[in-house]
């Protein structure tokens, strides 16, 4: 393998790790009861971990990827932050926080794709 199908492999699959941690977050907000609390409460150690693996790879990146994983990692931070802070509260509180937490991710699943999308773009002008 060639370091560009190296770096697009390593994105792929943090692409599919931040995917599952936005249908983890989905799959939470649409149960009922203590069930939710249990599982939002793994979140922000989730989110931390593919916020450190994208960090870990900025440096192979080229600039537009760079700029996109930059962002994801920021979205990240957040998804953490809300998901830990849902888990403090309760009712409408904890649902509005539940939601921001599953935008956050939405978001960072997207940054990761363009950032995919852009490592492909790079590798195939090369």
């Amino acid at each position: 393998m060639d370091k560009q199908s190296d770096i697009s492999t390593a994105l792929n699959h943090v692409r599919a790790a931040t995917q599952e941690l936005h249908g983890a977050i989905s799959d939470a907000a649409s149960k009922r009861g203590g069930a939710v609390k249990a599982d939002i409460e793994i979140i922000p150690m989730k989110a931390k971990a593919v916020a450190d693996s994208l960090k870990g790879s900025l440096g192979t990146q080229n600039q537009a990827a760079k700029k996109s994983l930059t962002e994801a990692v920021t979205y990240l931070e957040a998804t953490g932050k809300q998901a830990a802070a849902s888990v403090k509260t309760s009712g409408q509180a904890f649902q509005t926080s539940v939601r921001q937490a599953l935008a956050d991710a939405r978001a960072a699943a997207q940054k990761v794709s363009e950032a995919v999308a852009a490592t492909r773009s790079n590798g195939s002008k090369k």
